[in-house]
């Protein structure tokens, strides 16, 4: 299986649409992979907080439509990363956009854990309720975003849900990289299961991204890793190593908590 992670830059200086065009030419450009995957909230900035209101969208938006043909014409499935999406009937979200080869919706997934303490995302964003997987001719993919990372226990729900790769989309800032690397390594030998994990680059709303991004293996050794500009970084895995891992080291089966209570008759 090939896997292209597109570490782009975001920046205020170039508005959406510019941007949005240019992420449609790097992921028509990936025709040959398998899965694609873009950072989060990369058409208005993941710390453009002034600009998340004017800028929502819809889920048939021009974000939606745009990645929706280049997954299409690259054949991939494409997980777009993530839009701020406007919901007609409530708050505005931070939602993930997966794209099936033939350019269909397959799978959205709004952000459970938002950022920013008492400002920010977790402000004037809603909480995503739902924990997503995606079942795929590549495997079972788990969806989460960015401060999710932090949070071991939606990863153990993605993992008893199924998920054999976990896609994590962020805006992971350079002051707390070193936090990036360690946990994507920590969620992928939790879980056994590759994580690919695609950061931003460049500088918006006055915080420097991390870049970074990365792909992990089931046993948590880093199988490729970008730097911190620009980049797609293209790996090479096999799925089936998923299963090796959890045959070889059977962990998950010594667990005692977090285990639904068997049914009392």
């Amino acid at each position: 299986m090939r896997a292209s992670l597109i570490q782009l830059v975001v920046s205020d200086e170039e508005p959406p649409a510019e941007r949005r065009s240019r992420a449609a030419a790097l992921v028509r450009a990936q025709e040959g992979a398998d899965l694609v995957v873009l950072p989060e909230l990369w058409p208005l900035g993941g710390f453009a907080y002034d600009a998340w209101s004017g800028g929502a969208e819809t889920l048939d938006g021009p974000t939606a439509e745009a990645m929706s043909a280049a997954a299409k014409a690259a054949g991939v499935w494409l997980h777009a990363g993530s839009i701020v999406e406007r919901d007609p009937d409530g708050p505005i979200y931070n939602t993930s956009l997966l794209f099936a080869p033939d350019g269909e919706l397959a799978h959205t997934y709004r952000k459970i854990h938002r950022f920013g303490f008492d400002s920010g995302e977790a402000v004037v964003m809603g909480a995503g309720q739902e924990i997503v997987t995606a079942t795929t001719e590549l495997g079972t993919l788990g969806l989460a975003t960015c401060y999710d990372l932090r949070f071991p226990e939606l990863f153990r729900a993605l993992l008893d849900a199924g998920a054999e790769m976990l896609v994590i989309p962020a805006a992971w800032p350079e002051r707390r990289r070193e936090h990036w690397s360690l946990l994507a390594r920590a969620r992928a030998v939790e879980e056994q299961a590759y994580v690919l994990a695609c950061n931003t680059a460049g500088t918006h709303g006055g915080v420097e991204q991390g870049g970074h991004s990365v792909v992990v293996d089931p046993w948590g050794k880093v199988l490729a890793e970008a730097g911190s500009g620009e980049e797609v970084l293209t790996v090479d895995f096999d799925p089936a190593e998923v299963h090796k891992a959890r045959v070889e080291f059977p962990v998950h089966r010594d667990r005692l908590l977090g285990i639904p209570a068997p049914v009392q008759r």
